[in-house]
């Protein structure tokens, strides 16, 4: 008798939330994101010192602000949820 209700009260707690890791995932994809807009930011910058004249290279600095403007606006989304 002890036994199930010991179960019992162990699966109560295991299933009601109470393990709940939402705020350390939330934490870990701001600091994915916020690292990725850093590298981004940097790479922009770098690249728009050192830029070719070609299609190739302006459709790459498209790519990397692109890549910017997304990983920053989810590092912010990612902040304001934290």
């Amino acid at each position: 008798m002890k036994l199930l209700f010991l179960v019992t009260v162990v699966a109560t707690f295991s299933f009601s939330g109470f393990y709940n890791n939402n705020t350390e995932t939330n934490k870990a994809v701001y600091i994915e994101n916020a690292r990725l807009c850093k590298i981004f930011t940097k790479k922009v910058k770098k690249y728009k010192r050192n830029i070719r004249d070609d299609a190739l290279a302006r459709a790459s600095l498209a790519s990397y602000e692109s890549r910017t403007v997304r990983y920053c606006k989810k590092a912010e989304e990612a902040k304001k949820t934290l």
